[in-house]
C-alpha cells in the first residue's frame, strides 16, 4: 500500500479532537457498554435522523441480519437473491433456513418481483430483498405479494444510510430492515450496524435477543446473543452524523463526475437514474460489455496496476459459492441477469475526501489513457 493508492472506498472520520471530550466520558464514567449512555442517546439520534419509530443498536450488521430473522421466528424458505454480499445469505443458514434464490432486476439490481410468486412453496416464510448500491427495492410489489402470501418481508437495507425513496428513508420500508455501519459505509462507526422496527414490543424483543435473551438480571427469554454496539461506537456514531450529509454530498458530486466522463464510452454501462430516488453515492459500479477496449477482468487489473483498486462487487454471485452452488433455486440458467451483473460488474473509488486529480486518474485510466 502506497499513500498514491486508491480504494473503492476509504472510510470517512471526524476531526479526532471532536472525539476526544467522548473520550473522556467515557473513560470516567466507565460505563463501556451493555446500553449506556452514548448507546442510548445514539439509538434516539438515529430514529430521528432516519424517520423511523425505532432503532436498535447491534456491533455488526451481519449480527443483526442473524437477530432480525430470528425475532420473526422466521424458518423454513426465505426468498433472497443471489446478488449480494454473502452475510445476506449466510445469516439464513445460521438460523438453519433454506435460501431460495430469484433473479433481479435489470435497474434496480434487487429481486425481480415478477420472479418471487412463482418461488413461493408452502414452506416459505419471508422474503428478504436487498437495496443494492443504496438504490430502492421495487418495495411497493414486494409489499403486496408478501401481503397477499402472509409473508414478512426483512430488507438488507446494509447500503441503504442516507439513500431515499419517495420521501422516506430506504429503512423504512418492511417489516424490520438492516442498516450496516462498517468502515466501507457511507456511514462508519468502525464496525457496527442496526435494526429499524415498527414497534416497541418488536424493539424489546430484538433488545432482548442481542443481550444473549436476558429479560432482566435473572430471566432469560430466549437464546440470544452477544450483539450489543459498546459505546466508543456509538459516540463515534454520534460525531459522524454530524458530518454525513456533507458526506453524501460529496459523493454525490464525484457520480456527477464520473457521469459525466464516462457517458459516451462504448460499452461501458451506469446505472441509470430511478424515479423518486434519492441516491446516496454509496457506489459507484460500471458494467463493462462487449464493445469495450477490453474485459471486465482485463480493466480491473488495469486499474490494479496502477494503484487503483477496484471492486467486482458483486462478484461471484453468492449461488456460486460451495454451501448454496447445490441448490436447485441456484441454478444459473434461472438466474440471467444476476449472471451478467456479476461478470460485468466493477465498482469504482467513490468517498469524500477523493480528490479531483486522483478521480481523475481512475477516469484516465478507465478511458484507456
Amino acid at each position: 500500500m502506497s499513500d498514491r493508492d486508491i480504494y473503492v472506498t476509504r472510510p470517512f472520520l471526524p476531526p479526532l479532537e471532536e472525539l476526544m471530550p467522548d473520550l473522556e466520558r467515557i473513560w470516567t464514567r466507565r460505563d463501556l457498554t451493555n446500553g449506556a449512555a452514548f448507546h442510548r442517546e445514539f439509538e434516539r439520534a438515529l430514529a430521528s435522523y432516519l424517520g423511523v419509530p425505532f432503532v436498535s443498536l447491534f456491533a455488526n450488521a451481519t449480527i443483526a441480519l442473524i437477530t432480525a430473522l430470528q425475532c420473526l421466528r422466521i424458518s423454513g424458505e426465505v426468498i433472497t437473491t443471489p446478488y449480494s454480499f454473502v452475510a445476506t445469505a449466510h445469516s439464513l443458514l445460521w438460523n438453519g433456513i433454506e435460501p431460495v434464490f430469484v433473479d433481479i432486476d435489470p435497474v434496480s439490481l434487487s429481486i425481480d418481483p415478477a420472479r418471487i410468486e412463482a418461488a413461493i412453496t408452502p414452506r416459505t416464510t419471508a422474503i428478504m430483498p436487498v437495496h443494492v448500491y443504496g438504490r430502492p427495492a421495487d418495495v411497493e410489489a414486494i409489499q403486496r405479494i408478501a401481503d397477499t402470501y402472509g409473508l414478512r418481508t426483512i430488507y438488507d437495507a446494509a447500503h441503504g444510510f442516507g439513500a431515499r425513496y419517495r420521501g422516506q428513508s430506504l429503512a423504512a420500508f418492511g417489516d424490520l430492515a438492516i442498516m450496516s455501519f462498517h468502515a466501507t459505509k457511507v456511514f462508519n462507526t468502525f464496525e457496527g450496524g442496526a435494526i429499524v422496527s415498527r414497534d416497541a414490543q418488536t424493539k424489546q424483543r430484538i433488545d432482548y435477543l442481542k443481550n444473549f435473551g436476558f429479560a432482566d438480571e435473572v430471566t432469560v427469554v430466549a437464546a440470544g446473543i452477544n450483539g450489543k454496539m459498546n459505546e466508543f461506537q456509538a459516540a463515534l456514531g454520534l460525531r459522524q452524523l454530524a458530518h454525513v450529509d456533507d458526506c453524501i454530498d460529496r459523493r454525490r458530486e464525484i457520480a456527477v463526475r464520473y457521469d459525466a466522463a464516462f457517458g459516451s464510452i462504448r460499452g461501458l454501462e451506469r446505472l441509470e437514474a430511478m424515479d423518486e430516488h434519492e441516491p446516496n453515492g454509496s457506489y459507484y459500479p460500471v458494467f463493462v460489455r462487449e464493445a469495450f477496449r477490453c474485459s471486465r477482468d482485463e480493466l480491473y487489473r488495469q486499474l490494479k496496476s496502477a494503484g487503483i483498486y477496484g471492486r467486482r462487487y458483486f462478484y461471484p454471485l453468492i449461488s456460486d459459492f460451495p454451501m448454496y452452488r447445490g441448490r436447485p433455486s441456484a441454478a444459473p440458467a434461472g438466474l440471467p441477469v444476476a449472471r451478467q451483473a456479476a461478470d460485468s460488474v466493477i465498482c469504482l473509488p467513490i468517498y469524500p475526501e477523493l480528490s479531483p486529480d486522483d478521480q481523475q486518474r481512475v477516469i484516465d485510466v478507465v478511458r484507456g489513457g
